[in-house]
């Protein structure tokens, strides 16, 4: 029944003509319309935008790679294992957590047992084409021995990109000169961390 009342519907007086201009005809008529759609102020205010910011002398842009931006500490780029300062030694304990969170399965650990009967780990790989660097492996860290650090540069000519544990590693040297900053990356212990730290009630 609806539908029957619907289609004899008259709809006639729903509907109103748009006064559209006629198209011309003659060449000067085509011509002065083209010149009319051209030469508009909106045109003439984005020429002007663009000159005013051509004839700044100061510039928006960098000479890369020769030039690079200054980025933040905690930017997440390509990953770096951290040494402890009392022995050197690696902070790394091969709990396997990092592999375990990592939400893109790019992160491989093989753990063996060295002759003082303690966990070393034997191989370390991240592949950088699979990772996404949520942060959670730094997050999850223990030992804070994973962090993010600040070289973005993670281009290869290889498919199979990947990064050893070797790679991520603070080298010697940097230790004994003590260049490792402990406050970079993230992951790590943010500055002046303990003043944020609150102290828990003796009574609820």
């Amino acid at each position: 029944m609806k539908n029957e009342q619907f289609n004899n519907r008259d709809i006639s007086n729903e509907y109103f003509k748009v006064d559209i201009e006629d198209y011309p005809t003659d060449p000067w008529g085509k011509f002065t319309r083209v010149v009319k759609r051209t030469f508009r102020g909106e045109l003439f205010v984005g020429l002007w935008v663009v000159m005013r910011e051509m004839i700044k002398f100061d510039t928006h842009t960098i000479s890369y790679p020769m030039e690079k931006m200054p980025i933040g500490p905690r930017y997440r780029a390509v990953h770096e294992m951290k040494r402890l300062w009392e022995s050197d030694t690696e902070r790394c304990i091969g709990c396997g957590l990092c592999e375990k969170i990592c939400i893109s399965n790019c992160i491989r650990m093989d753990t063996k047992i060295d002759e003082h009967s303690r966990k070393e780990v034997s191989e370390y790989t991240i592949n950088l084409g699979r990772c996404i660097f949520c942060g959670y492996c730094a997050e999850v860290c223990p030992e804070l021995a994973i962090t993010h650090g600040g070289e973005y540069e993670n281009a290869s000519e290889q498919r199979e990109h990947f990064i050893d544990y070797a790679g991520m590693l603070t080298p010697l040297d940097k230790m004994k000169a003590g260049t490792q900053k402990e406050f970079e990356g993230f992951g790590a212990i943010t500055p002046h961390e303990d003043e944020r730290v609150k102290k828990t009630p003796l009574a609820y």
